[in-house]
């Protein structure tokens, strides 16, 4: 099987690794505040190296309790995946980096594969992750995505065996993203050995930047999980903060914090 074409994401990623960078993806669920893309403009001037934008679903299953209030609060307010579209296309000339949606493969089979795909790019998405849909089931979407010219962006975990991990890492666009531990997203008193065991493996069969995620809920969970991949990714940490009420700012500060962490190794 052929290596997929390198895109915007995977390129800019690569660049910024390849300059001795870590690289530092933040997660912001779309529409949970009015002011949710003053937050993404307010992470890239913090250190984001890319977004990740959830797009909210009444049925979050691979989310923890902070995401699935973060998606809920966002849907009472009656976002949906055409707000964020057209949020995202309103603020698309400040935010110079890439975009990576995350959406239940549900919402975007209502929508439609292609169309979905081909609204996402109008509105600055550069890669797409979908969480719940495996390897073996991305028939629908992939071609898709492709003609497009999303990068798909693939999850690997602990308990992945070597070979469908080659095949991952083969099929991955822009990033491969590395899941720290079994379970659910959120927050964690610590993320433990087996995120260090996997990204290890992950670099072994793929030179495409490996991303950590699930459980990075400081500054000192990011320096610790980076030093065997390429970077992170944090999320319910993030979110925490924004359904506890802190201020784009004071978001934004806790950002610049973990960029900080990495930068300093």
């Amino acid at each position: 099987m052929t290596e997929p074409a390198i895109g915007r994401l995977e390129t800019h990623l690569r660049a910024r690794r390849d300059g001795g960078r870590k690289l530092l993806v933040p997660y912001v669920t779309g529409g949970i505040t009015p002011l949710w893309t003053e937050l993404l403009r307010a992470m890239v001037a913090a250190g984001a190296d890319a977004i990740e934008v959830g797009i909210p679903f009444s049925d979050p299953v691979m989310d923890g309790p902070t995401i699935q209030e973060a998606s809920l609060r966002a849907l009472e307010r009656g976002t949906t995946p055409a707000t964020i579209l057209a949020d995202l296309r309103a603020v698309a000339a400040d935010v110079d980096v890439p975009l990576v949606a995350m959406p239940y493969f549900n919402l975007v089979f209502r929508a439609g594969p292609e169309r979905f795909a081909a609204e996402a790019v109008a509105a600055g998405i550069s890669g797409v992750i979908i969480p719940d849909v495996p390897l073996e089931e991305l028939g629908e979407w992939e071609p898709a995505a492709t003609a497009a010219g999303l990068e798909t962006v693939l999850l690997a975990s602990p308990i992945t065996l070597d070979d469908r991990l080659a095949e991952l890492c083969q099929r991955s666009q822009g990033f491969v993203y590395g899941v720290n531990l079994m379970g659910v997203t959120g927050e964690r008193a610590a993320v433990g050995e087996q995120a260090g065991a996997l990204a290890r493996r992950l670099k072994r069969v793929t030179d495409k930047p490996v991303i950590m995620g699930f459980g990075v809920s400081s500054a000192d969970h990011a320096r610790a999980v980076a030093a065997e991949a390429d970077g992170v990714a944090v999320g319910s940490a993030i979110m925490r903060r924004v359904l506890d009420g802190a201020p784009v700012e004071a978001t934004a500060m806790f950002v610049a914090e973990l960029r900080a962490a990495l930068d300093a190794g």
